[in-house]
């Protein structure tokens, strides 16, 4: 993204500084497993177990990394229906009023455009440059590269560690509240309030 980039996209939206906005992005969840690296002894090949059934959910996430909050959901299909009910759900229950995520189909469908939601398109092949998909890295980094009974287990596992993330606003903000970041949405225009 060029420099300017974000604040040009906001402020053609007519989004302000005070306003809340969201980075948000979804991550997919799955018995597929994926081996990591580990240590082991020097001369002994490691073994390590990799599940391989094919059963999926999807976790909707936006994040707001100057305040470090934290909002989620999960999702059966990634598919516009579904992201635009979570769009819907993310306007009526939370405080967040605009939502900047990447170029996926479902996030360009009308219907998910409908929401009434301002959603701001980051370039496309540009994932370093969303919050959401940092906060998706460590949750990989929590969950991955071991074996779970059911997929019900490792969305408790992505859970516990979603809920030590909103409990701790303060690392989420060090994490995904990125200096250039902060500085595109303070050189938005205040609000006209009287």
């Amino acid at each position: 993204m060029e420099k300017g980039g974000l604040t040009a996209a906001l402020q053609a939206a007519n989004l302000t500084a005070e306003q809340l906005m969201a980075w948000a992005d979804e991550m997919r969840v799955g018995l597929r497993g994926t081996t990591r690296r580990v240590w082991g002894r020097r001369g002994t090949k490691v073994h390590q177990s990799v599940q391989l059934v094919y059963k999926w959910r999807y976790l909707f996430l936006a994040v707001d990394g100057r305040t470090g909050r934290i909002w989620t959901t999960w999702l059966d299909h990634f598919n516009e229906v579904e992201v635009a009910g979570a769009v819907l759900g993310l306007k009526r229950q939370t405080p967040v009023e605009a939502l900047v995520w990447d170029g996926a189909s479902p996030h360009r469908a009308d219907l998910t455009r409908d929401m009434g939601l301002p959603l701001i398109e980051q370039p496309p092949y540009a994932p370093e440059l969303n919050p959401a998909a940092r906060v998706i890295q460590e949750l990989r980094r929590a969950v991955e590269g071991r074996l779970y009974a059911t997929l019900e287990d490792k969305v408790v596992a992505i859970e516990a560690r979603l809920a030590q993330f909103d409990a701790d606003p303060a690392s989420l903000q060090r994490l995904t509240g990125w200096a250039w970041l902060r500085e595109a949405c303070a050189a938005l225009p205040a609000s006209n309030a009287a």
